[in-house]
C-alpha cells in the first residue's frame, strides 16, 4: 500500500531524524497512524498528505543549512520569529508558509 506520500514519511523519518510522534504532531495524525505509514500499511491522504508535503519541503531545506540530527530539536523549540510558537505547531495549524519564510532567512541570512 506504499504511495509517494508514505515514501515521504519514511524519508523524513530517516533523513531528518523525525520521530513518529513529531511527524504526527506536525500533520495532525496519531503516532500509531504515522507508524502505519512508516511500515507501509497505509498512506496519508487529504489534509494529512498536504501537511506531510509541507513538512518534507521544510525539512529538506533545513537539512541544507543545519545538521540533520538537529532538525527534530529545531522543530520543537519555540522560535521568537514565530511569536514563540514551535515550527511543528505552525505546520500543524496550516501556517507552514511562515516557517518556510523563516527557513528562507536561514538559507540566505543577508536577505532577511
Amino acid at each position: 500500500m506504499l504511495s509517494a506520500f508514505s515514501d515521504e514519511a519514511i524519508r523524513i523519518h530517516e533523513v531528518a531524524h523525525l520521530s513518529d510522534r513529531l511527524i504526527a504532531e506536525a500533520v495532525g495524525a496519531k503516532p500509531s497512524t504515522v507508524r502505519d505509514w512508516l511500515a507501509g500499511r497505509s498512506s496519508p491522504t487529504g489534509e494529512r498528505a498536504r501537511r506531510l508535503a509541507e513538512l518534507a519541503e521544510i525539512t529538506d531545506r533545513l537539512a541544507r543549512v543545519i545538521d540533520a540530527r538537529y532538525i527534530p530539536v529545531w522543530m520543537l523549540k519555540p522560535v521568537e520569529a514565530l511569536d514563540d510558537r514551535t515550527p511543528t505547531a505552525m505546520i500543524a495549524t496550516g501556517e507552514a508558509r511562515a516557517v518556510a519564510r523563516l527557513v528562507s532567512s536561514l538559507e540566505s541570512p543577508g536577505a532577511a
